[in-house]
């Protein structure tokens, strides 16, 4: 149960860093935006934000899915995460660091609808927050891109019972190492995460639209702080795992 815990916990953090990123904060509020405006009952703007976070978690429930399913049904890859993921781990976490903290930085642009997709949509009424939702959530930037990737490394921790087992090397035994159905478990906590702005956003739209742009620029703030604290957590994993079980100097 306890590493049950842990390994929904972590899927759920990354979800909620993912959901502040700027971004990904970005679109969901000019989605929801988009949505609530051409609605006047405030139960719907909440129903398009439900809407919306569906089409999200749908996508990333998905993508996930079909990435890990499909990688640990290889045999070859399966055997391979089971006797190294315990390698693979630090240069993840090492280069997602770096990613994160901005010491390399990489650039994406385009616009994330075209004029007849914002057409479709529109032809779709509130049902077209499902798929809204879907699009943005597939339209990755590099810093939620990192953040996907990272729930991806503990999907196969957890397959591998890498995660706990490195943990147990440096004295933290958790039971129940095992997370059954992590394939889908993980990647669905992560979809409610990235979720939980959106529906702050959609509430806020109803009944205090004036109170969005506040609501921003704070977890614009906390969004950096969150990155910036994790990004050098996972910096200093990543070489601790690399001299620990890769050079093995430590």
């Amino acid at each position: 149960m306890v590493a049950y815990a842990l390994y929904v916990v972590a899927a759920l953090y990354l979800g909620l860093l993912t959901s502040i990123s700027p971004c990904p904060l970005a679109t969901n509020i000019a989605a929801i935006s988009y949505i609530g405006r051409k609605v006047e009952n405030p139960r719907r703007v909440l129903l398009a934000g439900g809407l919306y976070t569906l089409g999200r978690c749908i996508l990333y429930l998905g993508l996930a899915t079909v990435l890990a399913g499909t990688a640990l049904s290889i045999p070859s890859v399966s055997v391979f995460l089971q006797k190294y993921m315990h390698l693979v781990l630090g240069p993840i976490f090492l280069i997602l660091g770096v990613f994160l903290v901005g010491l390399v930085t990489v650039t994406s642009g385009g616009a994330v609808m075209s004029e007849g997709m914002q057409k479709k949509v529109d032809a779709m009424g509130i049902w077209g927050a499902l798929l809204l939702g879907v699009l943005f959530a597939v339209s990755f930037c590099p810093t939620s891109a990192a953040w996907f990737f990272g729930l991806l490394a503990l999907v196969f921790g957890a397959e591998a019972e890498a995660v706990t087992a490195m943990l147990a090397k440096i004295g933290i035994v958790l039971p129940e190492a095992t997370l059954p159905g992590s394939v889908v478990v993980l990647p669905l906590i992560y979809g409610i995460g990235t979720a939980v702005p959106v529906l702050l956003v959609a509430f806020l739209l109803a009944y205090s639209a004036q109170s969005v742009g506040r609501t921003y620029n704070l977890l614009s703030k906390v969004e950096w702080w969150a990155r910036m604290t994790t990004g050098w957590i996972f910096i200093l994993l990543g070489v601790f795992f690399d001299l620990r079980y890769v050079f093995e100097v430590v």
